[in-house]
């Protein structure tokens, strides 16, 4: 079964294309990215309030971010068939309308499934709008600016999801729930009446057919490898669950089917050859990386701080927060540097720095000032910045033109993968150190159950060095790339 584009369109988004004025059109996008990525940690801080105000279980209202995920997970790899289909205006007006809309249904729900059914049509919207926005800069950007444009995105990407947690504590403990919701209503109708006034079509408009097999395989296999990996890192679940063992199994089976399936074909859904290009792969290979880690980092922390340190849950906010502000700050330091001295410069201290401050973490013990926390936490979220722009901005750099929107599909997609192996595996890892710690006590006090947790975070945060090893390793074999021919 196939799915083709009408001539008409091609020949209408070729018109558009010369009229291109870059500043407004990163500002509509980048204003729809922010709404949209701030979405994706909001809800957190809020799960509680959404449990007691409509009566469900907590495992049944978490679906409200393990749906958000497996939504995510499963629509980014079919991004690059979106992107070749239809125009810009076309998928930023449906992303931006789908937002609104399930924004809407979100804050007037009067069931958790409505709520439910709200929050995945985001899902929807923000799986359009993340790969459209890089996919965009790599389309209208030249090489020599593109880091500066790719460290705006990485402003947005970060600053969004930092102060998601504590705009949500302050509105959640002064208002409703809802307002999480009614607020960015507003912000989401500006930035889609904007886009529908001043957006302009920047890609052209070609013929794909939608595989419709491909796309089984693809939702199989992604959607079941983010699912089980997001189960077996709550808590509620193991490795060793059946349903989790079952997800992982399909999921992996899937992949590799969908993986075969692609490079039979003449014009794939997603063209995985661009694992043939060595900054490419290097790069994302560096990015999944730094996100297991940091995605890890994030979960275990606030868990150690709050259970083995006694911080607040307000304190432990705070003290994440200068982090992921300074982070975003220093993404379009990044990209500028990146453009003037390329990758090298910048990816070989930025690993060693994640490696040094990760190994810093493992004596980390009750009674540690707060304020080395903070610089710890601080120094972390730099090491990132430092990483993850120049990592991803290179090996997309590489590419030929015509592979920019698999590239940003595979390279979106293995970010939220690597995400939710990170959280599952670094959590798997303090969870099986405190066992391990407690099972040696025949009657474990207070004291025994504060030190079998550090003993815990520390094995996970040893876990991550080794990781960030890997990462520095890898950043001595990145070269600056050239971009390719669309013939090779």
């Amino acid at each position: 079964m196939y799915v083709e584009v009408g001539h008409t369109e091609q020949i209408n988004a070729k018109k558009d294309m010369p009229e291109i004025k870059v500043v407004p059109l990163l500002a509509v996008l980048l204003s729809g990215a922010f709404v949209a990525i701030l979405n994706e940690t909001i809800l957190n801080v809020a799960l509680n309030a959404i449990t007691n105000d409509l009566n469900v279980a907590y495992s049944t209202v978490q679906w409200l971010v393990t749906g958000y995920m497996l939504i995510i997970g499963t629509l980014i790899p079919i991004s690059a068939y979106f992107m070749q289909r239809f125009t810009t205006r076309q998928l930023f007006i449906t992303a931006m309308s789908l937002f609104t809309i399930g924004t809407i249904i979100s804050g007037i729900s009067p069931t958790f499934t409505v709520l439910l059914i709200g929050r995945l049509t985001q899902a929807v919207a923000t799986a359009i709008m993340i790969p459209l926005l890089t996919n965009v800069i790599l389309s209208v950007i030249p090489i020599q600016r593109r880091g500066a444009a790719m460290g705006m995105v990485g402003l947005v990407i970060m600053f969004a999801p930092a102060i998601g947690p504590t705009v949500s504590g302050l509105i959640v403990e002064n208002l409703s729930w809802r307002w999480l919701f009614y607020l960015v209503i507003p912000i989401s109708i500006i930035s889609l009446l904007f886009g529908i006034k001043i957006l302009k079509n920047v890609t052209e408009v070609s013929k794909p057919k939608l595989d419709i097999l491909s796309f089984i395989l693809s939702t199989l296999g992604f959607g079941g490898i983010v699912y089980g990996f997001s189960a077996a890192g709550k808590g509620d679940a193991s490795f060793t669950d059946p349903i989790v063992l079952a997800c992982l199994i399909v999921g992996f089976v899937s992949l590799g089917l969908f993986s075969w399936r692609q490079l039979k074909l003449d014009k794939p859904m997603l063209d995985i050859r661009v694992f043939r290009y060595p900054m490419f792969l290097v790069g994302l290979l560096l990015v999944m990386l730094v996100m297991m880690t940091m995605f890890a980092m994030m979960l275990v922390l606030p868990v150690y701080m709050q259970g083995a340190l006694a911080f607040t849950a307000v304190a432990t906010g705070l003290v994440m927060l200068p982090g992921g502000l300074i982070n975003g700050a220093m993404s379009p330091v990044m990209g500028r540097l990146f453009d003037k001295f390329g990758p090298r410069p910048i990816l070989i201290p930025g690993t060693i720095l994640l490696a040094v401050t990760v190994f810093t973490y493992r004596f980390s013990t009750p009674g540690i000032p707060m304020w080395v926390i903070i610089i710890q936490h601080a120094l972390l979220m730099i090491s990132v910045a430092m990483i993850m722009m120049p990592a991803q901005t290179n090996g997309l750099n590489q590419l030929p033109t015509k592979l920019y929107p698999h590239g940003t599909a595979i390279a979106n997609t293995l970010m939220q993968v690597s995400g939710a192996i990170g959280a599952a595996l670094f959590i798997a890892i303090m969870e099986n150190g405190q066992q391990n710690f407690l099972s040696t006590i025949a009657n474990p006090t207070e004291p025994d159950m504060v030190e079998a947790m550090t003993v815990g975070s520390q094995l996970s945060f040893s876990t991550g060095f080794y990781f960030a090893i890997a990462a520095v390793l890898l950043a001595f074999l990145v070269r600056r790339s050239k971009p390719s021919s669309d013939m090779d």
